[in-house]
């Protein structure tokens, strides 16, 4: 089989969070096409358990979609940070609890068409308060559900987010619920 190539990558645009590149490709006929790709840091993700087995969410504002999203406590990797304690992190900044026992449940690409965004996500049964403290732009509300619920949730269509999706499954078949 022949390979792919690429020939060239060009920033058209340099974000945020972001960086939009178009991607000169030679393709395993000889051919070429240009492709869209989206540059991303990395992000990380963590399912919050409390001492009664409810999994702490944040109901959040989402723009891309216009609409709020429930979702698991999640972030993007700030320069010097891995996964783990990007995750410990944005537990506290969002939720208001701290932890020092992080565990690891899997790591997903969000959307290998176009982007190399990678999203570690953990788990926690060790909640100790702290104090919540969100970035200015950042409005969150605090529920908490049961496994049972989230996924309930998530086949009638109230959580639509990816990687909050991909977290609850394993979690509750890791955890054997």
């Amino acid at each position: 089989m022949s390979e792919y190539k690429r020939l060239k990558r060009t920033l058209i645009n340099k974000g945020h969070i972001i960086d939009f590149y178009n991607d000169t490709m030679e393709l395993p006929n000889g051919n070429t096409a240009d492709w869209d790709f989206i540059g991303h840091k990395g992000a990380a993700a963590i399912i919050p358990v409390d001492k009664d087995g409810k999994i702490i969410m944040v109901r959040q504002y989402r723009n891309a979609i216009e609409k709020y999203s429930l979702e698991i406590p999640a972030g993007g990797i700030n320069p010097g940070e891995d996964m783990k304690s990007c995750a410990a992190r944005e537990l506290e900044e969002e939720t208001g609890f701290r932890t020092d026992c992080v565990e690891h449940l899997i790591d997903l690409y969000t959307t290998v068409a176009f982007s190399n965004e990678k999203i570690g996500i953990y788990y926690t049964t060790n909640l100790i308060p702290s104090k919540q403290n969100l970035d200015e732009d950042e409005f969150v509300t605090i529920e908490r559900y049961s496994v049972e619920e989230l996924v309930q949730f998530i086949f009638d269509g109230i959580i639509d987010d990816a990687k909050t999706i991909s977290a609850i499954l394993a979690y509750k078949t890791k955890m054997g619920l």
